[in-house]
């Protein structure tokens, strides 16, 4: 029963498989990603009957390289009530790509889903949280295919990514495009971030629920929450040559995800981005 609070938050999920992350890149080039056996297919529809279990809609930030593989699931994901959204194509940075490769990735993955589906995509998620101090012109770019709201951004401190400055709140760029950063909780004049991911892996549901309970209480604000198909994934394989801290951070706690979802689906209230922030 949905009693710790009444405000809708967002849930959204980055389609993408094991072999795409961030995590891994030092020792899979794209290249190699066909040498791979997907997987996201099947944990994706995994994630699609645990949602209906609970009745609750999702935003899905879908790669391209996984709808041009796999367009029955993407369809399937939109007749369900779903919302689809892009998460580019290539799992590329977007800080490592010149404007004009960063248009072509976007407009590749945006065509795509559209053709696929018959209707506008107005949201993306760059991978690994890549918008930043050094690319603002993404939103630029964003902007100019069409998007209404990017979620981009982690006003947080990481080796990877982040914004600890910007705001930490959905708010309308001066591109007019809506920016819904993934959300961090003030404890002790420090942003913690709370947004899903690996952080949601690492800590006791206990936790998990006590920070997202404040944050709602706290800042009155929606939350948003983002994590993959393959952290409810706990037989995916193991890819020994990755660094310690890759490895730490793919692997921990692969085989308590799903059922700390359900904990999380039943303790809160969910529906899509657009519903949430009432994007049209």
């Amino acid at each position: 029963m949905r009693d710790l609070h009444t405000c809708l938050n967002a849930m959204t999920v980055d389609v993408e498989d094991f072999f795409h992350v961030s995590a891994f890149d030092k020792i899979i080039k794209p290249s190699d990603w066909d040498d791979y056996q997907p997987r996201v297919d099947a944990n994706t529809r995994r994630l699609l009957d645990v949602f209906a279990r609970h009745g609750v809609k999702s935003t899905f930030f879908i790669l391209g390289w996984v709808a041009e593989r796999y367009p029955e699931l993407i369809k399937d994901i939109h007749a369900q009530g779903h919302e689809i959204a892009s998460h580019g194509y290539s799992h590329r940075r977007a800080y490592e790509q010149t404007p004009e490769e960063f248009k072509a990735d976007v407009l590749r993955s945006r065509d795509h889903l559209q053709d696929l589906l018959g209707e506008a995509i107005t949201g993306y998620r760059a991978p690994s949280f890549s918008i930043g101090y050094s690319n603002e012109w993404a939103f630029e770019v964003l902007a100019e295919l069409g998007f209404r709201y990017s979620s981009s951004t982690y006003p947080v401190k990481h080796d990877l990514y982040g914004t600890p400055d910007w705001p930490r709140f959905a708010y309308l760029r001066k591109e007019n495009i809506i920016e819904i950063p993934i959300p961090t909780l003030k404890v002790m004049g420090k942003q913690v971030p709370i947004g899903g991911g690996g952080y949601f892996r690492l800590y006791p549901y206990g936790l998990t629920r006590k920070l997202v309970q404040k944050y709602l209480d706290k800042e009155r604000q929606p939350y948003s929450f983002y994590f993959h198909p393959w952290e409810i994934d706990a037989e995916q394989p193991r890819l020994k040559n990755a660094s310690a801290k890759s490895r730490f951070r793919h692997y921990v706690n692969l085989k308590h995800t799903e059922s700390k979802l359900e904990k999380l689906l039943e303790d809160f209230s969910w529906s899509t981005m657009k519903d949430v922030y009432g994007i049209s």
